[in-house]
């Protein structure tokens, strides 16, 4: 996947979402119109989040896009030959399909990874106990002792 090599895998970054691009005109005369687009832009839900609109609009159904909020700017420049306002600015897509799939699929579940024997806090002895040994091993456990200097004998 490195594109190193002549390999044509591709990883599936997943869904992004649709922006719709809009460009319109608002009459001078007309501009409370212009003061009503600003405030739907700005306007904010619970949270200083951006507020969802839904979207009724023929291209936005053909992209399969419901609900939108407003993203980057919002531009309008003067054209004085048509009295008007040019407008542009882009909505983007919240809540899609696509994305809701995703929130309902199932995570991948991680198996706990273990080693032969007791985990650690699980069955066996307490911590201070010392479990029982036979008598050789307690023999040889005197012999290492004394071999190592730490009992006389």
């Amino acid at each position: 996947m490195s594109r190193q090599a002549s390999s044509t895998d591709k990883a599936h970054k997943g869904f992004k979402p649709k922006t719709l691009a809009v460009s319109l005109t608002i009459p001078f005369v007309d501009q409370t119109q212009l003061i009503d687009l600003m405030r739907l832009a700005e306007a904010t839900a619970g949270g200083g989040q951006l507020h969802l609109y839904r979207v009724v609009n023929d291209t936005a159904e053909a992209f399969g896009v419901r609900q939108v909020e407003f993203s980057e700017g919002v531009s309008a420049r003067e054209a004085d030959n048509l009295k008007a306002w040019l407008v542009q600015f882009t909505l983007s897509e919240r809540e899609s399909n696509p994305e809701k799939v995703e929130e309902r699929r199932a995570d991948n579940k991680v198996n706990a990874q273990g080693a032969p024997g007791c985990a650690v806090g699980e069955g066996g002895s307490a911590s201070g106990d010392k479990p029982e040994l036979s008598g050789f091993e307690k023999v040889l456990g005197r012999v290492d002792r004394w071999l190592g200097g730490s009992e006389k004998a």
